[in-house]
């Protein structure tokens, strides 16, 4: 393994290139949706693994996920039996939900105002006229986005990641890794999650929009 545990990258500290695997001790696969119209439910996936592949250009990195559809938990027995059942997921034939990424972006997260008045060379009033703009530094530079495919019951469909990179560093065992979250808002009828029921008050029992949360560490192998 390199000493060159990390490296920078527009301002940021990096993980250095090669493979990156999910830490099973730090991760969550999570997931939000809306119950009754009123309330969110949240659960998670217990078993997932993800393969990271840091590139020299990091914005050719790249990124696979399998998580365990049977590995599903809410908190509530009967609410996991309805899930898993073919009704949603249908664990028994689809084992598996699969994320395969296809390209990054990296979000300058600049105050709009200063971007304006660059593009337009404008003086911000009069006070201070004839000063340039001064260069605004981002404020949170690490911020991406991933874009990709996610297969749900043999249903794929194109879902972009927004991703929060935590830093990078060697911990106390010797091992280099990096830290990050991401969501996304998807529709679950997309994929054929179609079972609701109508609500005599309007609306229906499960909300259609699902939010996925994932948070975790990602280890260098050697």
């Amino acid at each position: 393994m390199t000493d060159f545990v990390t490296r920078t990258w527009e301002g940021m500290t990096i993980p250095a290139a090669g493979s990156y695997l999910l830490d099973q001790a730090h991760k969550r696969i999570g997931f939000v949706a809306r119950h009754m119209m009123v309330s969110p439910v949240r659960g998670e996936f217990a078993e997932a693994t993800a393969h990271i592949h840091v590139a020299e250009d990091p914005l050719a990195s790249s990124v696979t996920a399998t998580i365990q559809t049977a590995s599903l938990t809410t908190g509530s027995i009967d609410r996991d039996t309805h899930l898993s059942s073919p009704d949603f997921l249908d664990v028994e034939r689809y084992r598996t939900l699969e994320y395969r990424s296809t390209g990054i972006k990296w979000q300058r997260n600049e105050d709009p105002i200063f971007t304006w008045a660059r593009l337009r060379n404008h003086r911000l009033g009069q006070r201070g006229a004839g000063r340039e703009v001064p260069p605004q530094v981002a404020q949170t530079p690490g911020r991406f986005v991933l874009t990709g495919e996610l297969t749900v019951k043999g249903i794929t469909r194109a879902v972009d990641l927004q991703v929060e990179f935590g830093g990078a560093r060697r911990d106390p065992y010797g091992q280099d890794i990096f830290g990050f979250n991401a969501t996304a808002d998807i529709d679950r009828e997309d994929y054929g999650l179609l079972w609701n029921v109508v609500l005599e008050s309007g609306g229906v029992l499960v909300g259609k929009t699902v939010r996925i949360e994932i948070a975790g560490e990602a280890i260098r192998q050697s």
